[in-house]
């Protein structure tokens, strides 16, 4: 999938102006949060927010720097998940996602070496990603993909248990960034 779409769909999926009271990251647009638009030289209220300017941010923070562009030449879905849960969790969790799978996956290092959890997509991680995708075939981008969102589904729980505020958020959480679209009727 190509990276417009997957930010077009983000940013449909995030909508407008949110100042929810119960989420720490404080008022967003577009899903992007007012700390990461002052970083990245935002000065405006953020009910103003550009939408272009969110989806530069996106393409440059949360597509290229972590390199999830390098996945999505060899798992297209894998580097489409890895984004969005990016962009929701943070791009280190979602790059040690697919570390800590990988390395589950490696037969006790017989198939490719172990990676370092270090949360960067870098030479390592794309070569055991080669190495697995080269064993297991087309299936493989499959399980990875759905070791990840196990992953992900497990931290969104474990994030409403820790902060009971984030009950507010779980079930949304879960229908939107974990449910398959054809199954739940959206």
């Amino acid at each position: 999938m190509e990276i417009d779409t997957l930010i077009e769909e983000l940013i449909a999926r995030e909508g407008g102006f949110v100042d929810h009271p119960a989420d720490r990251g404080g008022a967003t647009r577009w899903g992007v949060t007012e700390a990461v638009a002052r970083a990245a030289g935002y000065r405006g209220a953020m009910r103003d927010y550009p939408q272009s300017a969110a989806s530069g941010l996106y393409r440059a923070r949360y597509w290229l720097a972590p390199r999830f562009d390098a996945v999505a030449e060899r798992a297209p879905r894998l580097a489409a998940e890895l984004f969005d849960t990016g962009v929701n969790m943070g791009t280190s969790v979602a790059a040690g996602f697919l570390q800590r799978a990988l390395t589950a996956l490696n037969h006790n290092g017989r198939d490719y070496a172990d990676i370092a959890f270090d949360g960067r997509i870098g030479p390592r991680t794309v070569a055991a990603l080669d190495a697995f995708l080269d064993i297991r075939g087309s299936r493989g981008e499959t399980i990875l993909l759905k070791a990840v969102e196990a992953m992900r589904g497990e931290r969104y729980l474990r994030l409403a248990e820790q902060r009971p505020a984030n009950e507010a958020f779980l079930y949304g959480w879960l229908a939107n960034r974990l449910a398959d679209p054809k199954e739940d009727g959206r």
